[in-house]
């Protein structure tokens, strides 16, 4: 007899449901755990801080302002949804606008999307080898000197942005002019209204989080200042400039079979290099310096690689501009209170929304509004209070937190950080091969006197110069005993030059030299 089965089954013609009764399917939970008090304010937010980037990016870059718009719907809808970093935005970034301009010089808007494509892949071959990793060595005082250095640039280019002006190309023409443009607004030559709605959405900004109202405090404050300059450029007439979008669907174009010539020659494929590995450094240095914002779930760095392969893939297809991970919106992701990714997916939404749907609703929003909202951010990004504690505990770290931000201002941002990593390995080198070396007078109980030189601490080639001057002063007519016991390490250099100075020692002394633990053998 067989036993009957204790398997239920379902009714005919009704179809099994998945999972125990009563517990909801996982896409309806996934959705019930997301955070929407924190994550859909952020992302309006970060919404506000993405489009004035997108079109500024797109515009000094020499394209289409929708093509910046394109890739930042890509880096929110795309790679918001991929498994990396969660909190992270991507999007069109100023690190890549001069080469991105001399790519569409020399080779056309048409050829674009093939590099962007060929980046795309590359940066997929980078994630499947795992090299995404090797970008968590990163010191601390480099990251913050990295978020002082952006947020600098930030603030001295929008403050031409906020005064209606055109800003300089570099960061030190952005400085140097920043006199003239003083003097434009005091003498009443650049755009007054501008000047007045910039200043007031900054100081709204500023003055927000003071307001006496909790439920007034609950709106985001880039939100309640964007708005309210909104609302007064439209209800005054204001003649400021404002955002202007026309449709995506007709900018869109997918590379064509003329664009293969981009990448025949060397020129082209070492543009599709500089994209690679410009956009994958800023990307995980700003992953590194997110990390640090928050105590959510950290960045799998390999993962998050693979998720701007394919989000650089995807740009090429559709011929828009390469895009990184940009720590401004990031920033701004963190600080409006994201909790999950689901922030960074609905700020693509966002952008497609209105500037596809009804890009006729951004006119009223005053750019001198976004301008003030981005020298806010800015400012956030210097840390002032960190740059106190290490000018008063860690000198060295505070020089170079200094460095990579001045560096990135005069530069770029991956030269900028180039240089703090070689500073910060330097300093490294420098303080890990420190040594000690004690020299002691003793006296024998047969009233000869000896002298004792004790090394402790790290004996390197960066230390060789000082341990011989101390050596050769030694009396050769006297016993001498070299206790080297106390060292952690001592490299090949060091081991050599002490070996020899004890042979020429020995060989020019009537006095005994006792040497304690015997040097190894060199060759």
């Amino acid at each position: 007899m067989s036993r009957p089965s204790h398997r239920s089954e379902s009714p005919p013609g009704r179809p099994r449901k998945n999972g125990p009764p009563g517990r909801p399917r996982p896409a309806l939970a996934a959705l019930r755990a997301v955070p929407w008090r924190h994550d859909l304010p952020a992302s309006l937010v970060v919404f506000l801080v993405a489009l004035p980037l997108c079109v500024g990016v797109a515009v000094a870059s020499g394209v289409p302002a929708e093509l910046g718009l394109v890739t930042g719907i890509v880096g929110g809808l795309v790679v918001g949804a991929l498994p990396g970093s969660s909190l992270q935005v991507s999007g069109p970034a100023a690190g890549l606008t001069v080469l991105v301009a001399d790519a569409v010089q020399r080779f056309g808007v048409g050829a674009l999307g093939l590099l962007v494509l060929a980046t795309g892949l590359l940066q997929l071959a980078m994630g499947a080898l795992r090299l995404g990793r090797w970008f968590r060595a990163m010191s601390a005082s480099v990251v913050h000197g990295m978020l002082a250095g952006i947020g600098l640039t930030l603030v001295f280019g929008q403050l031409y942005a906020l005064a209606d002006r055109r800003a300089p190309a570099t960061g030190p023409e952005k400085i140097t002019g920043l006199p003239a443009l003083l003097t434009d607004v005091l003498s009443a030559a650049a755009t007054p209204s501008a000047v007045a709605l910039g200043l007031g959405t900054l100081l709204v900004l500023v003055g927000w989080k003071y307001l006496p109202e909790r439920a007034a405090r609950a709106v985001p404050a880039p939100l309640a200042a964007v708005g309210l300059a909104a609302a007064v450029t439209a209800v005054a007439d204001l003649p400021v400039a404002r955002v202007r979008v026309a449709g995506l669907l007709d900018i869109v174009q997918p590379p064509d079979r003329d664009a293969l010539t981009a990448l025949a020659g060397a020129a082209g494929l070492g543009t599709v290099v500089a994209f690679t590995l410009i956009a994958s450094a800023e990307t995980l240095f700003s992953a590194a310096a997110v990390d640090r914002m928050h105590h959510g779930p950290r960045t799998d760095y390999d993962r998050e690689l693979t998720a701007q392969g394919v989000g650089n893939a995807v740009c090429g297809l559709l011929g828009a501009l390469p895009m990184t991970a940009v720590i401004v919106r990031s920033a701004t992701n963190v600080q409006a209170g994201a909790r999950t990714k689901a922030s960074r997916l609905l700020h693509g939404v966002w952008l497609l929304l209105f500037t596809a749907l009804l890009p006729g609703s951004l006119g009223f929003v005053p750019l001198t509004a976004l301008a003030a909202v981005l020298v806010h951010a800015g400012a956030k990004l210097v840390p002032l209070r960190r740059m106190a504690a290490l000018c008063r505990e860690h000198r060295g770290e505070a020089l170079v937190l200094v460095v990579t931000a001045v560096a990135i201002i005069a530069t770029d941002l991956f030269e900028g950080v180039l240089i703090g990593v070689g500073l910060a390995v330097a300093k490294s080198a420098w303080q890990t091969s420190h040594l000690q070396i004690a020299v002691e007078e003793l006296t024998l109980p047969t009233g000869e006197a000896l002298h004792r030189v004790r090394l402790s601490g790290n004996a390197t080639f960066l230390r060789l110069p000082r341990l011989l001057d101390t050596l050769e002063r030694l009396p050769d007519d006297r016993p001498v005993e070299l206790d080297w016991s106390g060292l952690r390490h001592l490299d090949h250099a060091c081991t050599l030059a002490l070996a020899t100075w004890a042979d020429q020692h020995r060989a020019r002394s009537t006095a005994p030299l006792a040497v304690d633990p015997p040097l190894p053998s060199v060759v």
